[in-house]
């Protein structure tokens, strides 16, 4: 990104961004005021679309690797026991567990939809998913393995020495075993939610209280931080515009947001905006997975970002209109696993 464009983010995220809010609140409420019968090319909201020109080879070897234990330096968990592929793509846990079963300080973000992202991890601190793949790997709360060592045990394994070899053409190294890795999460997107087949044109595949869901959606203001194909995952915000969601509790280093990357006063409390793709099926919620209902985290973010007290009415058709956000991996709504227990 251009040096001017992380400067406007700063912006966004820091003193000026409840200025910023209500520019784009009143362009949302003249948006909503149209009130289509069937979408408009000019929707905040893309579909999302199956990625293209995926090397077979390289999604398979990646699957494989990702869902490996012998990538973390105890052989215990693999990068599938954070994100289920089965259900939702998170671990369902307020915050997940690391090296030696050990509580981490953020809750996992479900990896579905996150190679749409413009940048990863809550604090926005990855640019690329091999970055953050990489951080994964080596960092000491986490995987805690070296290169060494990973690339050992996979040179070690016959399976994986032929996979590579027909993937890549030096085999198993550091930028092989990323780049895999890197094009399987690529691949892990989940479109026709029934709100893509809404936004392609067909108006009865939701209802029509979850239409109207939409339109509170945007004439409240939602939509300003939670647009695009990915409905969020492209702003760095400040987390409590209007209201203190931290008042009377003990904040942890976690709740700094990226400060505690930035050491910038403008970054405090500034987190990488969530894509709220199934987000009906990725409870907890929030950083720290404070709560597991959907309708007290709509309700909260209107408190603490709008500035706005949401009647109950509409609470509960703004989360019917985000129960239709639940997108299809391998052809299977996420919704239909849900309610599965973990393993």
């Amino acid at each position: 990104m251009v040096r001017g464009g992380e400067r406007s983010l700063r912006v966004l995220a820091g003193r000026s961004a409840t200025g910023v809010c209500w520019v784009f609140l009143c362009a949302a409420l003249a948006l909503a005021d149209i009130r289509p019968d069937t979408p408009s090319e000019d929707e905040p909201v893309t579909p999302v679309v199956l990625a293209e020109n995926l090397d077979p080879a390289k999604v398979e070897l990646g699957r494989k690797l990702f869902q490996d234990a012998r990538v973390s330096g105890d052989n215990a968990f693999s990068c599938a026991s954070c994100h289920h592929l089965d259900r939702s793509g998170d671990d369902e846990r307020p915050r997940s567990l690391g090296f030696e079963g050990r509580q981490l300080d953020f809750n996992a973000p479900t990896i579905f939809n996150a190679a749409l992202n413009y940048r990863l991890n809550w604090l926005g601190n990855f640019r690329t998913l091999e970055a953050q793949n990489e951080s994964v790997l080596l960092g000491p709360r986490l995987m805690n393995i070296s290169w060494e060592e990973l690339l050992k045990r996979i040179r070690a394994d016959r399976d994986y020495q032929s996979a590579f070899s027909t993937a890549y053409t030096d085999g198993p190294q550091r930028s092989s075993v990323l780049d895999a890795l890197a094009t399987f999460q690529r691949s892990l997107l989940t479109p026709n939610a029934p709100f893509d087949d809404y936004l392609r044109g067909a108006a009865d595949a939701i209802t029509d209280d979850q239409q109207r869901g939409y339109e509170l959606f945007k004439s409240y203001g939602c939509i300003a931080c939670h647009q695009g194909r990915n409905l969020g995952g492209n702003l760095l915000q400040k987390f409590g515009i209007f209201a203190d969601p931290f008042a009377g509790q003990s904040m942890t280093a976690a709740d700094l947001g990226r400060y505690s990357v930035t050491h910038l006063e403008s970054d405090r409390q500034v987190f990488r905006v969530p894509s709220l793709r199934n987000v009906a099926v990725t409870a907890p919620y929030f950083h720290n997975g404070n709560t597991s209902s959907l309708t007290e985290a709509v309700g909260t973010m209107a408190r603490i970002q709008l500035g706005r007290e949401l009647p109950k009415q509409d609470l509960d058709l703004i989360v019917g209109f985000l129960g239709t956000l639940t997108g299809k991996y391998q052809g299977r709504s996420l919704a239909a696993s849900a309610d599965r227990t973990a393993p």
